[in-house]
């Protein structure tokens, strides 16, 4: 578990050997990552990252994967320029570093994207997802922004929206059954709280003997025994995103 020294035992995972099919881009005031299927389409999703920032070559994976299934992905650096967390750092200056990147106050950098992604993408329907810091972000902007369609929020910090249950939209929530950050109980208190509040179509799934981070920061080549994990939360995300857009 958590602990002082230690407030978010968020391990980078395996970080992966990876280049990317897209290219970075200028949006007004923010830089971004964005791959495009090679067909045309009217449909994109925006992926928000987790505190290692926009340039992690395993939330680049992500995104280009969703790109083979036919979106545009981008994904922007929401954290404006500021150093992502590195491994390296010490744990206890998180708090402090935390309270400069609040995942709820993304929604000019998001209104700023969803622009970009209408006028000069050809983009109809938008969706979301997030990992981490950027599914606590997902939670958030599917409590308040009409313009997406639908999110995924992977391992998103619960505690970060304890109390806001009434979505807009049909959210799909993914939790390893061993992540030491989220505990089993505030997934279970999530459940009972949407229950109660929610109006419009949500999901809760828990893996099997998974950690924090499994969907894109564990290798499948070198995690046999999570490889069936890894490959249904990736092919569940996919699934929801067909669904709703």
């Amino acid at each position: 578990m958590a602990n002082e020294s230690r407030p978010c035992p968020c391990d980078i995972g395996d970080r992966f050997d990876y280049g990317g099919l897209g290219q970075e881009v200028q949006v007004e005031h923010i830089k971004a990552y964005i791959c495009k299927p090679p067909a045309g389409t009217d449909k994109a999703i925006i992926v928000i990252h987790d505190i290692f920032g926009w340039q992690l070559p395993n939330t680049r994976y992500i995104a280009d994967m969703l790109t083979t299934n036919g979106y545009i992905a981008i994904c922007p650096d929401f954290f404006v320029g500021q150093e992502a967390w590195k491994p390296s750092n010490d744990w206890a200056s998180f708090d402090d570093w935390l309270k400069t990147r609040d995942a709820g106050k993304i929604d000019k950098e998001v209104d700023v994207v969803l622009k970009y992604l209408k006028d000069q993408c050809g983009a109809k329907k938008i969706g979301v997802i997030g990992f981490c810091w950027g599914g606590a972000a997902v939670q958030h902007l599917m409590l308040k922004n009409p313009h997406l369609k639908t999110g995924v929020s992977l391992y998103g910090v619960i505690r970060r929206f304890a109390d806001k249950h009434s979505l807009l939209h049909p959210t799909f929530f993914i939790f390893g059954e061993k992540d030491d950050i989220i505990p089993l109980e505030q997934v279970t208190l999530l459940e009972q709280k949407l229950k109660q509040n929610c109006k419009v179509d949500y999901e809760v799934k828990i893996y099997p003997g998974q950690t924090h981070g499994f969907v894109h920061r564990k290798r499948e080549d070198i995690n046999p025994q999570d490889k069936p994990y890894i490959e249904e939360g990736r092919k569940d995300m996919i699934n929801w995103l067909n669904k709703y857009l």
